[in-house]
């Protein structure tokens, strides 16, 4: 395997840098063109869906992407995910995962992420080999350097590339440069493992695994778009972006929304006034365990 590519240590943010979004395309394409052949572990998401397609267009059929499906990722993903990579007539495939067989996920500490990208990436790597593919992709971007992402260390150690950091694309950038492309999940709402709705040091269980992803497709299905419900035992704490939560308020859907979320078996149904924000389980954590 090839040294990684480490981006600058200083961002463009912190340079004042007047990158722009089509300059840090082309390096996007010139990191993946010297890549010869990748497998894109594919989410369905916007980040991965970007480096799938541009993936594609730079090396056509040395690029496979691979989905993963297990209890810990929402259940109507992967059909989407099918349709969008048979639509770019993208080689693809969907593997089942096993994080739910290791204690060290499933006791939830706050590496967590760490042992479920272990999982996912050590399968890819696998098929990687087989398919005499030389990378591994993931869809992590420059923004989640400021985020807790313990996934990132896993990659790190495991030699998985991510070449949207690697370019300095921000999620606006990607966002922006996707809607050019045409890419259909361009404006889609941010996806993340259910195992981020439980706090750290809460077992993560099958059962409310469940629970949760039936409760935020109740959510969606009522016409919100960006939803997160986090599980804290009896009580269900609902995020949603500020400007929805008036939503959640009316009448109608507020009595329905309580009404299914007990016959789940929660005692209490809660909206966070703060409205959504990625990573809210990692709030309060010390320096030390953010780094």
């Amino acid at each position: 395997m090839k040294e990684l590519y480490q981006p600058p240590r200083n961002s463009a943010r912190e340079e004042g840098s007047e990158f722009t979004s089509e300059g840090k395309l082309k390096r996007l394409k010139e990191i993946l063109t010297e890549m010869e052949g990748v497998l894109v572990a594919y989410s369905g998401g916007v980040d991965s869906a970007f480096v799938m397609k541009v993936a594609n267009d730079v090396l056509g059929d040395k690029v496979l992407a691979v989905t993963a499906s297990s209890s810990v990722y929402p259940s109507e993903e992967i059909e989407q995910a099918k349709a969008l990579a048979k639509t770019l007539k993208v080689r693809h495939e969907v593997i089942e995962t096993q994080e739910m067989a290791n204690p060290k996920f499933v006791n939830n500490p706050k590496d967590r992420c760490y042992w479920c990208k272990e999982e996912l990436f050590t399968k890819l790597l696998s098929i990687a080999r087989e398919n005499n593919l030389k990378y591994v992709l993931d869809g992590t971007n420059f923004d989640d350097l400021d985020d807790f992402r313990p996934g990132m260390k896993a990659a790190g150690d495991l030699g998985i590339r991510s070449p949207l950091k690697e370019a300095m694309l921000t999620k606006e950038d990607i966002r922006s440069l996707s809607k050019g492309l045409g890419l259909p999940v361009w404006s889609k709402p941010s996806l993340a493992c259910f195992g981020s709705r439980f706090p750290y040091g809460t077992r993560i269980t099958e059962e409310n695994l469940k629970k949760i992803d039936k409760a935020e497709r109740f959510l969606r299905d009522s016409g919100l778009t960006q939803v997160r419900v986090r599980h804290h035992d009896k009580i269900a704490r609902i995020e949603v972006m500020e400007e929805d939560i008036p939503k959640l308020l009316e009448e109608g859907l507020r009595r329905k929304l309580i009404s299914y979320l007990k016959k789940l078996g929660y005692s209490y149904v809660t909206v966070d006034l703060e409205g959504y924000r990625t990573g809210s389980m990692n709030e309060g954590l010390k320096g030390d365990d953010k780094g």
